[in-house]
């Protein structure tokens, strides 16, 4: 009997210091993978006028991201993949990042559906997937797209996240503002580009 509770306990400590190397190895492989992902150019552009007014920005395209990184990351022994689930109008999309070694981290978010541009209903969720993606993935590694001389001119730091992204948008689109409109008082180009500072 005792030498079983003994082999138990060796067993469990066995397994925390394999999940704790693991959790070594994927944070290792994050910073070096960071150090080689080039910052990643905005290649689209969205414009559009609805009744709320004309929609101007620009963004990096999910392929784009995924040409940056998938590369990189599978040097240092990571993948990501998706979930997603929908509950009402709010999509909600998890990235799931892991290591050749076992450990793996996600990181969630969620938003309504992108009704903007005359989109029918599967386009909405389509595109708020693509678009959740695009900022799970970007969030989990930790990368910021290319900023803009405006937003440099502003004298900040680094942009707004993810996630103050998606609620800054959330209330520019509930109050009905006019996007462009709000950029230019903000002197950026498009949201993803507001420095922290703004928000102070």
């Amino acid at each position: 009997s005792g030498n079983v509770e003994l082999a138990k306990e060796f067993m469990a400590m066995q397994e925390r210091w394999e999940a704790n190397a693991a959790r070594k190895a994927f944070n290792a492989a994050v910073a070096d993978a960071k150090k080689e992902i080039k910052v990643i150019p905005k290649s689209r552009t969205v414009d559009f006028t609805s009744a709320k007014g004309r929609t101007n920005y620009q963004y990096e395209d999910l392929a784009d991201i995924a040409k940056a990184v998938d590369p990189v990351l599978a040097k240092v022994g990571l993948s990501y993949r998706y979930r997603t689930a929908q509950d009402g109008s709010t999509v909600l999309v998890t990235c799931v990042l892991a290591h050749r070694d076992g450990h793996q981290e996600e990181t969630t978010l969620s938003a309504s559906r992108d009704d903007s541009g005359g989109k029918n209903l599967v386009q909405q969720v389509g595109s708020t997937v693509t678009y959740l993606q695009r900022y799970t993935l970007k969030a989990m590694l930790g990368l910021a797209a290319a900023v803009d001389d405006d937003a440099q001119s502003v004298g900040s730091s680094q942009p707004i996240s993810a996630g103050q992204l998606l609620e800054l948008e959330n209330l520019v689109e509930s109050t009905g503002s006019d996007m462009a409109l709000f950029c230019k008082r903000m002197k950026v180009s498009n949201l993803d580009n507001l420095p922290v500072s703004r928000l102070n």
